[in-house]
């Protein structure tokens, strides 16, 4: 058959199917194709609605999970350990428990202490890590899992790496191009090279003839080779801030702990050592007023010193050895103090005279007062002695904290001189914002630091007066201030060494508050580091986590004053007493330094003589477990005598005074100022306070409260709170039962106790924070244990549900509150996540560890104890308790025991769900703002109850009952309400609601019926959707819909969820005329499409309902990339978001390792594949071809009016222009055939939505069944494959790799973040995402301005982002980025491969192949023309020579286009640096060539397109290997000698003629690469390979196209529109020749008006060319087309260039072209173009604004220029050019080739002497000269367009002398005016031309002098008719034309040449010429003067009067000289010279 019938053949099959295609469009429900998509017949249920899901049990049951084979068992049901019960043991800081040991405890702190000690009870999702929830991908995960790739190759990488060529290594300087060489010139040698190269490997079984299939096989076999398993790893992160599911598991609670300071106490030094001091440490907050911390005691004596109070200490206890201390600040702030005070032993003396030896003496003078210190070191020992017991106060300093922790980053000052550090008040000032009112803790942190020494100097002596806190407090604000009151003191010196340092992590032996040891403690006789309570200065919330009961008491105050006798040295001993027995003191109260660990009493520091002491003193408590009613403190005042008196005891009691510590059952705390008891107090006074006047007891001042004391408790067992204290005393009552109690004042019976407990509920949320938070946990167990275990009062069960409910919602929304400012990104409170993780168990259960089963016990709260009673008696609760009032109690009388114990216990979940249903709205609101926690709570306690209850192995339908269900399914429902009412109201607490819900659902799926989840789901989705009719913006809702889907499909097991394992089943159809889908007829087969794979592929009813979630998702995604989706790209970045983080778990859960089971989980994402099919006329363009995305789909649909989304029909042929690669510039243009349609408008998804599109597209590619898609592809129409193959044509264009520069260069513009801005905008705008949410995005935002992308107006930030941007990344990261981003290229790339290798098996079948196939080859050429790496292309080109071979008619009957296009493809690979991609491509070059040589007998068409392909690559490529090119051809030489199959025939003989004359091109383009440097050699060489291809019209054509890419790069947009234009005339040419069209233009003639040089394209005669010879002129130019976009690229250069008269003339051409197409949209732009084109040609008339071009001539001598010596051309250089930028530029250039002082310029313009130059030398002769036109020419040449355009003569001039010199005297100037023709005109090709003729001419001095006058006359004429006149210009012009001392001025001319008649006849006509001049300059004088008159202002008259006497003065010499006739007028001599044109001398050269 013949082609062209063939082609009319094609072309009718396709007809056929594109309006078969039309008609079932057209059949669907009305004509959009919009709707077509929302409700396409095949779908049967919109996709707006949800479909009703499968019932996911009962197909479990019908498919036992044996049917499937191996690894696909695990996909078809949960696996049976999915839930566990773990028990985790609670982490103990401490190695010993820390908790009472004494057995009498009462329920409260039994309740505690089990607390305390119970291990964490975790119910477990064994698999839930492996969900995105909790192990997120990220781009660590990411960067972990891509180690190992290997690195691609790519040519763009190895470029310049491997530089050396044998052709480089010549030395350019010394060759030179010879411009008449031949084209071939270098034939002979270049045959001779070739013969001589090595060849690249050969592919070993290229030449075997194999059958196809095999081929296949074997290709196939190869590609699927080290592949990487997960595509998805390769690609960017999914982003963060839309992982909605993101969770984190809560850390388990643990003890609070502020910022911790270690301080060490290392030593102290006095100027004299004569006794021991004892020092206290503790921190002061002076804003606050408070002490912060517990005292630390510390004792740096000498044992020498210590030995002084042997008498008195015991053995010490180790614990109060420490010297180190580690405090604990949770507020830092810069007011903190660390106070030391110093004590001694108690002497005689006030406090003053103590101190004074300490003050007075010096260490230095110790000789000098040697007997004083005897005498103080023995008094000294004596008090020791004697007071031993006793201390007094001595000194005191403090250390300012902020000053060390700022400081510390100083140098280390750990020097000892005296006043080094002075005590902190002498610090300067800390600079910063300490006074400000804020908390100030912003300002001031302790947990960085560096770690100081510090030397304290300086003690103040203790004030008797004044030692309380509140003087303290005053002392240390005074010490800040400059002038503190306290420098003027005298000191005490001393030297007190401390360290202060950040706390370690984990700091070796430390004792608890409670001195236990902290875990590591090595060694338990190591000196330890006493960990010191903190009393924070502001609440903190935390729970207790650990058993603590500590009691503080601080006596302040004691007055005496009037109490009788002998009351001076008082001190006050502490006792706790569990009894009034003296001998029941109890010894718990802490020792201090160097004694016993606990002891029984403690004394206070003594006053010396001062009745009324005030104290400091801190005495710390250890609490008993059991405190009861006569546990008291126990206060008794002496009396110490200080001297020894005979007689006088040591010390005598003067009072005493108690408190009590229990009162009704609180402990008692705070101030108490009690009264003194002069007597001792009477027996059982223990149970009463003191206030009480006992009869017959003495009291200090009448029983005024004398004794002011402050007592405090830090404990977890006594809340301290009354509405606590009272709610768990209640509590434990009832689990007593231990009745009557007292409350208070009240005795409570059974009867009371309800009221008081729903009472004691209800006041709970009076309860104050910090306490409630603290307790937090036991509330909530309380509460729990009140809902399951009602509580049985008087034989009653009292139900107390909704009480505790409504109590707990409020307990859980003040700890919320509390801790606001603490809660994650999801709203959550991490204490209260804790709780329901950790602590929540359901009461009564003790899991025992699995191991067996675990025996459940329940503890029915009846008062007899029952025995244990099995958990499977649970009984469903009676009807009428849960339906109509909850808390109606039952009468266990009328059913036995046992029962009544049943329905006493109920199960928490149940009952959470029902009360949550029937709350009151105040309580639903408290709930619904932390519904998580209900949520979560529910879930745990159902999850323990199946766990516990073994209920695992029931069937789901079974493990809940019906009631349960019901309830949570109302619930869902009014939650779901909750969410879409207060989207607008409220939208964060929408959202958070929304997510709650979703997590709900997603935890049931994993415990209950999962069909029943579904269809509340379900539920769910329906209200959403009602909604969305209604709702005001959309976008809202769309986006928490979207999230709620997001976060179920994020459960671990998703893809069971989807049931992957069932077959879809086809639904049945509902009636056949519209969902019978016969009527849609398939491309491949003649039976109709298979319904099963259609509705895999579609989102068809089937598929949502078998799998529904991922059918939800896809849903989600294909609404939101409909056209009019509003909020549009935020809607497409979230949906497409959701399923690329799914696709990435599934890629990296090892449970989908394996192929078969991946193929499967890609089933759930078919339909992305036809999804994004139809989106993309919406996807980002990134082929940045024309708008026009759907390149092949219109290729292959002829008229696809019925696709709407083709937008404007292509003419194939164009689009095949489009596809094909980067042949041309100008073929861009495309001639639309009919009306443009617009293209389906809709919202563009941005370039990032995109490309993340289009990998998951690609992840399905890779990873679905190939049989599965096969039989897709064999069902899909022609325009939808045709669209499949443009969505891969992207995918190729969206991955390419950019190489490892473009990393370096666009080192942080990381691709997404600047398309982002647009989506978050819009978010913003549309408000759908909370305040909150936004600032913690912004938190997590990496720039510190917010993401601010394009900042251009912030100076700051802009800097500040292009520094960090350079040093973000090292250059590891960028390898690293580059090697990713090449693996990703490549993966991408061979997936695109396999999907196209499985089409093209599909097509085989099919009529309408070869569109299909040309479509196809289309894609693979595209991948072979990208950056590809050397991998991808050795599979690209098999595929390739495998289609080539199956179809060869596809490249050698159809149009040349493709096969234009592959041999470039080829020839680029041919000429890589990788070896393995040229072995390939050359193997593809040679088997090409044999197979159109098999089909005629010659490889015309292929000879064609190699050569031009050839040249088009020498001539664009810059970075071109030829020496590799070289190694290609030699190796299909080598194929072709050894293809035994071809022997015979003229083969081989051809292919050796083809690689010669490809050789000589590459010979040709070695030397343009030596003229690299010299653009006009390089020009001169282009245009000889250009003209030397004047017999093949495509390669001459694509050599002008080099030739224009070249000028335009450099600049010359005229000549670079000179080259489109002859291309234009030659492609006219041939046009011509072929057919005889009005329109279009004649051949070259119609372009003589642009350019006359272009009849030079009329070389083309018949004989050299037929134009139906196969294989000439097939180039997609030589068409109307081409010619068309030739026109406008040239008209495009001219604009450039600035010549648009020219332009004009290029339209004129081609405006007939197309009106002939009746083109009005191009018609319309051209005449726009036409219109600003004239525009500027009016605005630029002067012709000043464009300059065109300056001319040189310029000539070289000289041997060393070759060719070029005695060469003249006119050079054309840039406009405003200097001579000597010229001579310059050539000098430098010339000199760098030929070397230092062999060029030389050729200064004058004088013809040169060849026989005066050194022949060694280089000479260059360099003239500036002008257009120049003759007389009649300038009648034509108007406008100063004209006069430089078109032009081929050249003027300069040479004045000389007779006798040589340049200038002379008037009488003797001569003048040479030489004129130079070029060969072609200017602009022309080039932009140097030769000379090719040269005439001169002399002119006579007094031809040089008429010269003058004229030029003169011409100047006043044209000042003076200047129009705006120029007064300047014109006063200028006429100064030098009449001013008298103008020299060689017209007075000196006159007075020459007209002063006598000359002698020769000859003359006279020159002096007559002479005189009419000046004639004629007089006239225009005095016009000139005339003008002036009238421009002139009155201050410049005299200067016009004084013009007007010059000129006057000037008239009269001249009018003598002028009047003289001459004897007469000779006729004109012919003879001599003379200016007329004809007399010229022609001298040709």
């Amino acid at each position: 058959m013949a082609a062209a019938e063939r082609r009319a053949f094609a072309h009718k099959i396709n007809r056929t199917v594109a309006s078969e295609v039309r008609k079932q469009v057209s059949r669907e429900r009305s004509g959009s194709p919009h709707s077509s998509r929302r409700c396409s017949s095949s779908l049967g249920v919109p996709l707006t609605e949800v479909v009703e899901p499968l019932d996911f049990e009962d197909v479990l049951l019908s498919r036992p999970p044996d049917v499937e084979p191996g690894p696909l068992r695990d996909l078809v049901e949960f696996p049976a350990d999915d839930l566990e019960l773990l028990l985790q043991p609670r982490e103990c800081r401490t190695t010993e428990p820390g908790i009472p040991e004494d057995g009498k405890m009462d329920a409260q702190v039994r309740a505690a202490v089990e607390m305390y000690t119970e291990d964490w009870i975790i119910a477990h999702r064994r698999y839930q890590h492996l969900s995105a929830a909790y192990s997120p991908i990220t781009t660590e995960t990411q960067r972990e899992r891509q180690k190992g790739l290997t690195r691609q190759v790519f040519e763009q990488d190895t470029s310049g790496d491997e530089r050396s060529g044998p052709e480089d290594s010549d030395d350019p300087r010394h060759s030179s191009g010879s411009l008449d060489d031949t084209p071939r010139s270098s034939g002979a040698s270049g045959i001779f090279d070739l013969r001589n190269l090595a060849a690249d490997s050969l592919l070993p079984s290229l030449l075997e003839r194999v059958a196809p299939e095999d081929v296949d096989r074997r290709n196939e076999a190869l590609r699927r080779q080290h592949r990487p398993r997960a595509l998805l790893t390769l690609y960017p992160a999914p982003d963060e801030d839309e992982a909605v599911e993101r969770c984190n598991r809560p850390e388990p609670p643990r003890e609070h702990f502020g910022q911790r300071i270690l301080v060490k106490c290392l030593s102290l030094k006095f100027e004299i050592e004569i006794e021991p001091i004892f020092g206290i440490l503790a921190l002061y907050d002076v804003r606050e007023k408070k002490k912060i911390s517990e005292n630390f005691y510390f004792d740096l004596n000498s044992d020498s010193m210590k030995g002084l109070l042997r008498a008195h200490v015991t053995h010490p206890a180790i614990s109060t050895l420490a010297r180190s201390a580690i405090f604990s600040v949770t507020y830092p702030s810069p007011d903190i103090f660390l106070v030391i005070k110093l004590e001694k032993v108690l002497q005689q003396g006030d406090i003053s005279e103590c101190c004074e030896p300490y003050m007075v003496m010096k260490e230095v003078d110790a000789a000098k007062n040697k007997e004083k210190l005897e005498k103080l070191r023995l008094a000294a020992e004596q008090f020791c002695a004697r007071l031993g017991r006793y201390r007094m106060p001595f000194a005191w300093t403090a250390v300012h904290l902020a000053n060390i922790v700022s400081s510390a980053g100083q140098p280390d000052r750990d020097s000892d001189s005296e006043g080094e550090r002075r005590p902190a008040w002498t610090d300067r000032r800390r600079r910063g914002p300490q006074d400000r009112t804020s908390s100030g803790d912003d300002s001031c942190s302790f947990s960085g630091f560096r770690p100081a020494t510090l030397t304290v100097t300086n003690f103040f002596k203790q004030e008797a007066e004044r030692l309380s806190d509140e003087d303290l407090f005053k002392f240390l604000a005074d010490m800040r201030r400059p002038t503190s009151l306290l420098r003027r003191l005298r000191p005490v010196t001393a030297q007190l060494k401390i360290d202060i340092s950040p706390a370690p992590e984990n700091p070796h032996f430390c004792l608890s508050p409670e001195l236990l040891h902290v875990k590591p403690y090595p060694d338990p006789r190591g000196r330890p580091t006493k960990e010191i309570l903190e009393f924070p200065a502001r609440e903190v919330y935390a729970p207790h986590t650990s058993y603590r009961s500590l009691l503080y008491v601080y006596p302040h105050s004691l007055n005496f004053s009037s109490r009788q006798g002998s009351v001076r040295n008082l001190t006050v001993r502490v006792q706790y007493m569990a009894g009034e027995d003296p001998s029941q003191a109890l010894p718990v109260i802490f020792g201090k330094s160097s004694c016993s660990e606990f002891t029984r009493e403690a004394f206070t520091p003594v006053v010396y003589h001062n009745k009324s002491p005030e104290f400091y003193e801190e005495f710390k408590l250890r609490l008993p477990a059991c405190v009861t009613e006569n546990h008291h403190l126990l206060f008794t005042f002496y009396h110490v005598s200080c001297q020894p008196r005979p007689g006088t005891a040591l010390e005598t009691p003067v009072g005493f005074t108690w408190i009590p510590l229990l009162q009704h059952g609180r402990l008692r705390t705070g101030p108490f100022c009690l009264p003194v008891s002069v007597d001792q107090p009477p027996p059982s006074y223990s149970v009463l306070t003191p206030d009480v006047a006992l009869p017959g007891m003495r009291w200090v001042d009448g029983h005024k409260g004398v004794f002011s004391v402050e007592l405090t408790a830090v404990s977890s067992v006594h809340p301290q709170d009354p509405h606590l204290d009272k709610f768990f005393t209640l509590v434990h009552v009832l689990e007593e039962g231990a009745f009557p109690f007292r409350l208070k004042d009240a005795v409570l019976s059974e009867g009371t106790v309800e009221q008081e407990l729903r009472a004691s509920l209800a006041a709970l949320r009076l309860a104050s924070p910090e306490p409630l938070v603290a307790f937090s946990h036991h509330v909530l167990d309380k509460l729990v244990r009140l809902v399951v275990r009602p509580p049985v009062i008087g034989g009653q069960i009292v139900n107390l549900g909704r009480g505790a409910f409504e109590a707990m919602a409020h307990v859980v929304s003040l700890v919320h509150r509390s801790l606001e400012g603490a809660q994650d990104t999801r709203g959550h409170c991490p204490l209260l996540a804790a709780y329901v993780y950790y602590a929540f168990r359901l009461p009564g259960t003790e899991p025992s560890l699995p191991g067996g089963a675990p025996p459940v016990t329940v503890q029915p709260a009846t008062l007899a104890r029952g025995p244990g009673r099995p958990a499977s008696l649970y009984l469903a609760r009676s009807k009428s308790i849960s339906s109509s009032n909850p808390d109606l109690a039952v009468a266990p009388g009328s059913v036995d025991d046992e029962v009544s114990r049943i329905l006493a216990s109920k199960l928490l979940h149940e009952e959470l769900a029902l009360q949550w249903v029937v709350s009151g709205s105040a309580v639903r609101e408290a709930v619904l703002q932390h519904a998580w926690f209900f949520f979560q709570l529910m879930v745990k306690s159902m999850t323990l109850h199946l766990l516990l209850g073994q209920k695992l192995d029931t069937a789901r339908k079974l493990r809940f009952p019906g009631r349960f269900l019901d309830d949570i399914a109302a619930l869902v429902g009014s939650v779901g309400l909750e969410v879409i009412t207060r989207v607008h109201k409220d939208a964060e607490l929408a959202e958070r609601l929304n997510a709650s819900l979703a997590f709900f659902l997603s935890d049931l799926l994993s415990l209950v019926d999962r069909g029943f989840v579904f269809s509340l789901v379900r539920a769910h989705y329906k209200q959403v959707a009602t909604r969305l009719q209604s709702a005001p913006s959309p976008a809202v809702l769309l986006t928490l819909r979207m999230d709620f889907t997001r976060i179920l499909c994020s459960h671990e097991h998703y893809v069971t969820l989807n049931l992957p394992c069932c077959p879809l089943s086809p639904p049945a159809s509902p009636s056949p005329s519209v969902s019978s889908t016969t009527s849609q007829s398939s491309t491949f087969s003649s039976q109709a499409p298979d319904p099963k794979v259609i509705s895999m592929f579609e989102l068809s009813g089937p598929f949502r309902q078998q799998h529904f979630l991922a059918g939800l998702l896809l849903t989600e995604l294909a609404l939101a990339v409909e056209p009019e989706a509003e909020g549009a790209s935020l809607l497409h970045k979230k949906a497409i978001c959701a399923v690329h983080s799914l696709l990435c778990g599934h890629d990296a859960d090892p449970r989908y390792a394996e192929a078969t089971v991946k193929a499967r989980v890609a089933e759930l994402y078919l339909p992305l594949l036809s999804l994004s099919r139809d989106t993309l006329p919406r996807l980002h363009d990134f082929a940045e071809g024309p708008g026009q995305r759907s390149r092949l789909a219109s290729m292959l649909d002829s008229d696809t009016e019925g696709e709407g989304d083709v937008g404007g029909t292509i003419n194939p042929s164009v689009a095949m222009a489009i596809a094909g690669g980067p042949l041309a510039p100008g073929s861009r243009a495309s001639i639309s055939q009919g009306p443009v349609t617009a293209a389906r408008s809709g919202y563009a998804l941005s370039a990032e939505s995109s490309r993340t599109l289009l990998v998951c597209v690609l992840w399905v590619l890779k990873n679905a069944e190939p049989a599965l898609l096969q039989r897709w592809a064999a069902d899909l129409t022609l325009p939808q494959l045709g669209r499949v193959l443009d969505l891969l044509y992207l995918c190729l264009a969206a991955f390419e790799y950019k190489g490892k520069k473009a990393f370096e260069r666009i080192n942080s513009l990381t691709f997404k973040k600047s398309l982002d801005m647009k989506a978050r905008l819009e978010e913003a705008i549309l408000g759908t995402i909370g305040a909150r949410q936004e600032m913690v995005r912004r938190s997590r935002e990496r720039s510190p301005f917010g993401n601010q992308e394009n900042v251009r107006w912030r100076k700051s930030v802009t800097h500040w982002r292009q520094t960090s941007d350079r040093v973000d990344k090292t250059k590891d990261e960028m390898e690293h980025e580059a090697l990713v981003d090449g693996n990703l290229a490549t993966e991408a790339s061979l997936v695109v491969l396999d999907t196209l290798e499985i089409i093209v098996q599909t097509v085989i079948l099919s009529e309408a192949r070869e569109s299909i196939l040309g479509a196809v080859l289309k894609v693979v050429l595209y991948s072979l023309g990208s950056a590809q790496s050397a991998l991808f292309l050795q599979h690209g080109l098999a595929t390739q020579r495998a289609l080539v071979s199956k179809f060869p008619e596809l490249l050698f009957e159809e149009d040349t286009e493709l096969c234009a296009d592959l041999c470039l493809r080829l020839l680029r690979h041919c000429g890589s640096r990788i070896s393995a991609i040229r072995t390939h491509a050359s193997a593809s070059l040679y088997l090409l060539m044999r197979q159109n040589f098999e089909i005629g007998n010659n490889f015309a068409r292929v000879k064609m397109q190699v050569t031009m392909s050839l040249s088009s690559l020498v001539g664009t490529t810059q970075n071109f290997s030829e020496e590799h090119l070289r190694r290609s051809l030699k190796t299909i030489l080598t194929y072709a000698e050894e293809d035994v199959g071809l022997r015979d025939s003229t083969f081989a003989e051809q292919v050796q003629d083809l690689m010669f004359n490809l050789h000589m091109i590459l010979t040709d383009t070695v030397k343009m690469k030596e003229h690299q440097e010299d653009p006009e050699m390089l020009i001169d060489l282009m245009y000889r390979i250009a003209r030397g291809y004047q017999g093949s019209p495509d390669l001459r054509l694509t050599w002008l196209q080099n030739m224009a890419g070249k000028h335009a790069e450099l600049g010359n947009h005229a000549e670079a529109a000179q080259c489109m234009v002859h291309a234009a005339a030659l492609v006219a040419e041939y046009l011509a020749l072929l057919e005889d069209s009005r329109h279009l233009p004649v051949g070259c003639v119609s372009f003589q008006n642009i350019s006359s040089n272009v009849l030079e394209e009329s070389a083309i005669s018949d004989d050299i060319l037929s134009p139906d010879e196969e294989g000439f002129c097939s180039g997609k130019h030589f068409t109307e087309m081409g010619l068309v976009g030739l026109l406008e690229q040239a008209a495009v250069y001219f604009t450039m260039g600035g010549l648009y008269e020219a332009v004009n003339e290029v339209y004129k051409t081609l405006i007939p072209i197309l009106e002939a197409h009746r083109d009005y949209k191009k018609l319309a732009a051209v005449h726009g173009k036409l219109q600003e084109a004239f525009t500027k040609i009016m605005h630029q008339s002067s012709g000043w604004e464009r300059v065109f071009g300056t001319y040189f001539r310029v000539g070289f001598y000289g041997a060393r220029f070759g060719d070029l010596d005695e060469q003249e051309f006119v050079y054309k250089e840039p406009s405003i050019t200097k001579l000597a930028e010229i001579s310059h530029r050539l000098e430098e250039f010339y000199t760098e080739r030929f070397g230092e002082d062999v060029v030389e310029i050729i200064k004058d313009s004088n013809p040169v002497d060849k026989t005066k130059l050194d022949p060694q030398k280089a000479y260059i002769q360099i003239t500036y000269v002008e257009p120049h036109f003759d007389t009649y020419e300038l009648k034509d040449r108007v406008t100063y367009f004209d006069r430089n355009y078109g032009l081929r003569t050249f003027l300069f001039c040479t004045p000389f002398t007779p006798d040589g010199r340049a200038h002379g005297e008037l009488p003797e100037q001569h003048k040479r005016k030489t004129l130079l023709s070029t060969a072609h005109a200017f602009p022309y090709i080039k932009t140097r031309i030769r000379v090719c003729h040269r005439e001169e001419t002399v002119l006579t001095p007094v031809e040089v002098a008429i010269e003058d006058m004229q030029k003169k006359t011409r100047e006043l004429a044209f000042a003076t008719e200047q129009d705006p006149p120029d007064a300047k210009m014109l006063q200028m012009v006429l100064q030098g034309s009449v001013g008298p001392t103008v020299n060689q001025g017209p007075l000196e001319v006159a007075q020459v040449f007209l002063a006598e008649i000359p002698e020769d006849p000859k003359l006279f006509r020159h002096h007559n010429k002479l005189r009419l001049c000046f004639k004629d300059f007089c006239k225009k004088c005095e016009d000139a003067l005339r003008k002036n008159k009238a421009l002139i202002g009155p201050d410049q008259k005299e200067y016009h009067r004084e013009l007007e006497r010059n000129y006057s003065r000037l008239r009269e010499a001249l009018q003598p000289l002028l009047t003289q006739r001459l004897p007469q007028l000779l006729a004109p001599n012919t003879g001599g010279n003379s200016l007329n044109r004809a007399s010229f001398r022609k001298t040709d050269l």
